[in-house]
């Protein structure tokens, strides 16, 4: 028997290269593209499945080109984390312990590069 958790990594990894794929190129990508920038071997199905997928997450936009779509980041690698981290603390009901726990968790070079860019205003 699987585990759960064994049958997600691979989707995220597969979403990652398909990022990264994506990062890498200063224009929107077909399928077709982004699986030709992969070299792995990926069925052009799935890579459509994955970045459906991503798009749907709101990681992605997408434009028409021919029958299909071409896409891009919405986000750089950097502005997709912050994004994600303010997801996660939208869907917590209590965001003052949230954030006081990631706090207390933070190393101390993290928590001082933290307190900079709070004292900075930014």
């Amino acid at each position: 028997m699987t585990d759960a958790k064994d049958e997600r990594r691979p989707a995220g990894e597969l979403e990652a290269a398909v990022m990264a794929a994506l990062w890498a190129s200063d224009m929107p990508l077909t399928p077709a593209q982004v699986q030709a920038e992969l070299s792995s071997g990926l069925a052009r199905t799935t890579v459509t499945t994955i970045l459906s997928r991503l798009y749907e997450k709101g990681t992605l936009e997408r434009e028409r080109q021919g029958r299909g779509y071409a896409y891009r980041p919405i986000q750089d690698p950097h502005g997709l984390t912050a994004l994600r981290m303010h997801g996660e603390l939208a869907r917590d009901s209590d965001r003052e312990s949230a954030l006081a726990r990631f706090v207390a968790q933070l190393g101390p070079e993290d928590e001082q590069v933290l307190r900079r860019l709070l004292e900075e205003g930014l």
